[in-house]
Parts: structure tokens; C-alpha cells; sequence
């Protein structure tokens, strides 16, 4: 199966709203599953665990520990695997990676790559922010719709 017989099949299961496909051909495994209904980046809340001991011991009870603490939320971005492969999170073996966590990334800039059926495919980032958290790890395999990093937005 080539490239464009594979982008006419996505297409053909996008126009027929289909989620789950599998095809299996001689050697090759093709097996696509896509989030329906998500046309917009998705943000979660993310909850910082409470430092120990920063509410004082005579606290009453009920209260709230962390009303004297800063807003312990912020909402974070994830950036999601457009295709099912394998996630790189460089160019080459023994290369640098083009992300790591505390990078400020633009949008459009390469974050890593995903192989899919022997093509390099460079995921680039849909938001500008500071790289948070990488959710995979080097050789991984991914599928469609994973979420590989969960992105600061600037403000």
C-alpha cells in the first residue's frame, strides 16, 4: 500500500464517518482509529498536588488548604499523533531531540517524527507555548489521535 492509496483510504473513511478500520495484506498491517467530533484542540485542566505541610497544622477543619495558595490549575494543550507509527523524538540515531520539556516552541515548529510504513512524517506543533510534559518515549509506537505533549500556552 502506497502513500496515496492510503490517503484516499483515510478520506474514504472520513466522508464515510467511519472511526476503526483495520486492513491486513500479505506483510502489511493497517489499522486507523480517529476521534470523532474534536475539530478544535481539546484542554485539560491540570491539578497540582498540594506541597505537604503548607496548610498550617491549626487550620481549621474543612477548611480549604489552598486558599492561600496561588491557582494551582492552568490549562495545558495536547498536541496529538495525526497518524498511527513510530514516534522519534529526533532526526537521526544519536542526534538531539527537537524538543525537550521547558522548551518554548512556536507554532509550526518540527516537535518530532512519526514513521508510518517506512515515511518520515515531521509533527509539528499546533501551538506556541513551553513544552510541558512528553507523554511518549523514543520508538514508541503511537496511534491516531494519541497525545504525545502537553503544551503551556503563552499568554
Amino acid at each position: 500500500m502506497n502513500q496515496k492509496e492510503l490517503k484516499e483510504l483515510v478520506e474514504f473513511l472520513i466522508e464515510k464517518d467511519i472511526s476503526e478500520f483495520e486492513l491486513e495484506r500479505g506483510d502489511v498491517k493497517v489499522r486507523i482509529k480517529r476521534a470523532l467530533g474534536h475539530s478544535e484542540p481539546v484542554h485539560y485542566p491540570v491539578h497540582m498536588p498540594a506541597i505537604a505541610n503548607s496548610a498550617p497544622a491549626s487550620a481549621p477543619a474543612g477548611a480549604p488548604a489552598a486558599a492561600s495558595a496561588p491557582a494551582a490549575q492552568e490549562q495545558l494543550h495536547e498536541v496529538k499523533s495525526p497518524i498511527v507509527g513510530t514516534y522519534y523524538e529526533a532526526p537521526g540515531p544519536g542526534a538531539p531531540p527537537f524538543v525537550k520539556v521547558g522548551d518554548t516552541v512556536e507554532a509550526g515548529q518540527v516537535l518530532c517524527i512519526i514513521e508510518a510504513m517506512k515515511l518520515m512524517n515531521e509533527i509539528e506543533s499546533d501551538s506556541a507555548g513551553e513544552i510541558v510534559k512528553k507523554l511518549v518515549t523514543n520508538g514508541q509506537p503511537v496511534e491516531y489521535g494519541q497525545p504525545l505533549f502537553l503544551i503551556r500556552p503563552r499568554a
